[in-house]
């Protein structure tokens, strides 16, 4: 790479649905847009589980990066020399037995949160990625949100006292329009057991980031605390969970973190006119708004009474209909660990990842959500029909 020539990581896409597609818009974006002049993507391979012409229709879909290989299985995708990195995009319960597939291959690996089903499935990957000497990180793109880094810088200042409680919630209101069901079937990977559907891991997820990077991530290095976990849950027909509360204390730091979440209300039915989370300091406390994974916009509000609101647009690529999620900045992290030689990102490191599965899992046992043995296990299978798509 001669001098001043942005870092270019080539990417792999693993899976072909809606977070896959919001991923590769943002990687088509201009990083100068969003002022990012070291790094830049190119999407190289595509695979689908279901079939090769499913993955070419997906690179129309993205509406760019049409000279990618498009594979129609996982093992071929991972196989392909030209990958630095696989986005790994396809269900929770399919994380664990879809990353291996792609550490086993000699891939640097970013994968979908939550992470995995299981505690024990993470602290595989991790020793994995160790073995190997890849990188890997859990896809909590929030964390890297510049409004993300301002707020841990505010706290770490000062500004707001010594924190005590964060509270968060991420909720959205499916109640279908007659009867006391949901507005899925049964089936829908948001409530399918067989997909490690609930609301825990995929909504409470987010709370839960709130917590960890507010009360556990700032914590000193030497005085890490995990959190002792209490939890309930209400769960749907299909035993997933539809509704859960989740309390974090740490008992040597003084406080503690609520993080709540349910399929039965909404966060805030005015999407941004009330704080869904809420950090709590002896001289004030910092208020985010909708929504908790994406939001636009906090406040700092003073034991005194004064107040500031900071706007934080995300920001839109012009060449590409002003084009802009949000999710280009975990990109870009994994572009500069890979160009300075990191196996891990120093904003949610695996030990961190570790601690927040085994918080998850706390809640989903003490909740009485069990999910089946196939994406649960962590023996790591390479015919598992998890990677092979013959289910």
């Amino acid at each position: 790479m001669a001098a001043g020539n942005p870092y270019t990581v080539k990417w792999g896409i693993m899976a072909t649905g809606g977070i896959a597609e919001t991923f590769c818009k943002d990687l088509l974006c201009d990083p100068k847009v969003r002022d990012a002049h070291d790094v830049r993507h190119e999407i190289v391979a595509v695979a689908s589980s279901s079939s090769k012409k499913r993955a070419e229709e997906f690179l129309k879909t993205i509406d760019g990066a049409f000279d990618a290989k498009t594979y129609g299985s996982y093992p071929e995708l991972v196989a392909d020399p030209n990958i630095d990195i696989v986005y790994v995009a396809t269900p929770h319960s399919h994380h664990f037995q879809n990353a291996m597939l792609a550490l086993e291959a000699g891939k640097h690996v970013l994968c979908e949160k939550a992470f995995t089903v299981t505690a024990a499935q993470t602290r595989k990957l991790v020793e994995t990625a160790k073995a190997k000497n890849l990188f890997l990180m859990e896809a909590v793109w929030t964390r890297y949100f510049p409004l993300s880094i301002q707020i841990r810088k505010r706290i770490t200042s000062g500004e707001i006292g010594t924190v005590y409680r964060t509270i968060g919630d991420l909720s959205f209101n499916s109640n279908a329009a007659e009867g006391k069901g949901l507005s899925f079937a049964d089936s829908h990977r948001m409530i399918n057991v067989d997909l490690a559907g609930g609301a825990i891991l995929d909504l409470g997820v987010y709370p839960l980031t709130w917590v960890f990077q507010t009360l556990y991530h700032l914590q000193p290095e030497q005085d890490k605390e995990a959190p002792t976990v209490v939890a309930a849950s209400n769960k749907y027909t299909t035993g997933a969970d539809e509704n859960t509360a989740i309390i974090c204390q740490f008992p040597r730091h003084n406080s503690l973190g609520v993080a709540t979440t349910t399929l039965r209300a909404h966060s805030d039915p005015e999407n941004d006119a009330v704080p869904v989370i809420r950090i709590q300091g002896s001289e004030g406390e910092i208020q985010v708004f909708f929504p908790a994974f994406r939001p636009l916009k906090y406040k700092v509000v003073k034991k005194n009474g004064e107040s500031q609101l900071v706007d934080c647009p995300i920001p839109g690529d012009p060449a590409r209909n002003g084009w802009g999620h949000g999710m280009f900045w975990e990109a870009d992290e994994c572009a500069r660990c890979l160009r300075d030689g990191k196996k891990e990102s120093a904003t949610l490191p695996w030990t961190e990842s570790i601690v927040i599965m085994e918080t998850m899992e706390a809640a989903l046992k003490q909740g009485g959500i069990e999910y089946p043995e196939l994406i649960t296990t962590d023996v790591y299978d390479p015919k598992s029909p998890l990677n092979t798509g013959n289910q």
